[in-house]
């Protein structure tokens, strides 16, 4: 299998402000240079695109291609079962939403030490491996946002899972949060094959500080920034996918051209982009890949991702410039959704956050930052 893997989380739109209005005739023409390049990899999951990615992706791929010309993955996410008939409610409905007889990959979803509990409650992994004996799964394994004593714990425990997904790439590589590298070390120990999520951060590591973008120009004037961020997950050799959620034909026609024949980063780029990263974390006020996960259960509709997003444009202007396009972006975006300033601090968002961001905190910073 070639390492570069399609995430199904991030397609393009015809509307910004709605995830889940899915740009079809874009999204299948990415699909078609995806496989015309030797690609097959294709994830998705419950809650993806506004909860529309599943139902997309046969669309988009499964109604248009051989079964045996992709290999595809879903998960099962806590926050969407509370019994266990719930867990087949939702694996039956994911096969109905997209098409297929089987999932080649099966994750449970996201699963950290608030979470672990529940999936052992409803028996959730002897449960997946059920569903692999009767055909319907032909990979079990987990997606895994936490520590690595944690994640030591559960491959301890749990043996039978064949592979982990982990968000890891250079810029979370030494991070006391994220740990991708801690992480990593776990599942080489334990001889687990990784399937790598947020190659790029959400984008972070497509658009970085012009210092860090100098020092890769330096090194390969023709490489595309992001190219960076992706390769150096693929260059590690217990990876065995690297997933990308582009969300247009052109970053899909960028991946695919460095990809198709991949060449491993050499040492030399490596210490180049670990510098690059002290100087791009020294400019990132909020560390939001842009999941969206935050969005979904929000009681006042604030579009948190974008949002931070704009904080983050904001804290990279010059202290003594004042008044920047950003404000502008920000009024413009009020008027689509919730304020920051409309937050009623119930905590849902900050209960989901794969990155255990202080959401609640991070708001009130927007909200002074351009409404004080």
């Amino acid at each position: 299998m070639k390492k570069l893997g399609f995430g199904l989380m991030r397609l393009p739109t015809l509307d910004p402000n709605d995830a889940g209005c899915i740009d079809m005739d874009q999204a299948k023409k990415m699909v078609d240079v995806f496989l015309e390049k030797g690609f097959t990899y294709f994830d998705t999951a419950w809650m993806y695109c506004n909860f529309k990615s599943e139902e997309a992706t046969k669309e988009i791929l499964v109604d248009r291609h051989p079964r045996d010309s992709f290999t595809l993955a879903t998960k099962l996410h806590a926050g969407f079962f509370d019994s266990f008939e719930d867990r087949d409610k939702v694996f039956n409905a994911q096969l109905q939403k997209t098409g297929v007889g089987y999932f080649d990959y099966y994750l449970l979803h996201g699963i950290e030490a608030d979470s672990l509990p529940k999936y052992e409650k409803y028996d959730c992994f002897n449960w997946l491996l059920e569903k692999k004996a009767q055909g319907l799964v032909k990979h079990a394994g987990f997606s895994f946002h936490d520590t690595p004593e944690t994640l030591d714990a559960i491959l301890t425990k749990h043996p039978e899972m064949e592979f982990v997904q982990l968000q890891l790439n250079y810029l979370d590589w030494e991070s006391e949060w994220v740990q991708s590298r801690g992480c990593y070390e776990v599942c080489v120990k334990h001889g687990k094959p990784v399937i790598v999520m947020e190659p790029v951060k959400g984008g972070t590591l497509a658009k970085v500080p012009p210092e860090a973008e100098a020092m890769m120009k330096k090194m390969d004037p023709a490489a595309s920034v992001s190219s960076w961020a992706v390769r150096f997950a693929a260059s590690l050799d217990n990876v065995m996918v690297v997933l990308s959620g582009m969300s247009s034909l052109a970053q899909m026609e960028d991946n695919a051209g460095y990809m198709e024949n991949f060449q491993p980063l050499t040492e030399e780029e490596k210490k180049m982009l670990f510098k690059a990263a002290e100087v791009i974390l020294g400019q990132i006020a909020v560390p939001c890949t842009g999941c969206a996960y935050c969005t979904a259960g929000c009681p006042m509709h604030i579009a948190i991702p974008r949002y931070f997003s704009i904080y983050n444009e904001q804290m990279r202007e010059a202290e003594e410039k004042g008044w920047s396009v950003n404000f502008t972006s920000y009024e413009q975006l009020t008027k689509k959704g919730g304020r920051p300033s409309d937050c009623i601090q119930c905590g849902q968002c900050e209960g989901v956050c794969p990155q255990h961001l202080p959401i609640i905190q991070t708001l009130q910073a927007v909200t002074k930052c351009f409404e004080g």
